[in-house]
């Protein structure tokens, strides 16, 4: 229970340093928050910076998030590392260094993923590129992308009940995160007129 505590911890720590926000403020851009989504994520970077910061911010989260798996591997039991991966997107959706307002999860679940379930991480980017090319709505792919890296994570650890909770929680998590989305999405498409 111990080392369940303390690598959830660091978990929650290592998300809650989000590299939008810093990136942000080191170049003097402000906030990423303040505009388009209102998100600090990937997606919000590309609009506001372009493609290749968005990259950075992508592969830095994908890069922490390997680290938080790899650690959590090897000191969690195999039911439990799951957890670690709640614990890591909590902590970039609501990040104690920046005013508990921060990402939306996504990218730092599939980094997650990587380490644990390459596989379910590889079709889960495969799946996100079909739906994106078919919606054209990044959240909607997104959902496809994290239902699989949930499903993923609970057979890779061959179904356990601690390891299905933990991928669960995350996947919940990360839907009640584009609530937003969700919202704008059906109010959109409530208020066209038949035939549009």
């Amino acid at each position: 229970m111990v080392k369940l505590i303390l690598i959830c911890s660091i978990a929650y720590l290592a998300g809650s340093v989000n590299f939008a926000i810093i990136f942000f403020k080191l170049t003097g851009k402000g906030d990423p928050r303040s505009s388009f989504s209102g998100n600090a994520g990937t997606t919000n970077v590309y609009r506001q910076v372009g493609m290749v910061w968005a990259a950075v911010v992508f592969l830095l989260d994908i890069g922490r998030a390997l680290a938080v798996a790899a650690l959590a591997v090897y000191w969690l039991p195999a039911s439990l590392v799951p957890w670690a991966g709640f614990f890591l997107v909590s902590g970039n959706s609501y990040p104690c260094f920046h005013n508990f307002f921060g990402g939306k999860g996504v990218a730092n679940f599939l980094g997650f993923s990587l380490f644990v379930a390459p596989w379910a991480a590889g079709l889960s980017a495969v799946a996100w590129l079909a739906v994106y090319g078919i919606f054209r709505i990044p959240f909607i792919a997104s959902f496809f992308m994290v239902l699989i890296l949930a499903v993923g994570q609970a057979y890779y650890f061959s179904w356990a009940f601690g390891a299905v909770a933990g991928a669960a929680a995350t996947f919940v998590l990360i839907l009640l995160n584009h609530r937003k989305n969700i919202v704008e999405t059906w109010r959109g498409k409530k208020t066209k007129a038949p035939g549009e």
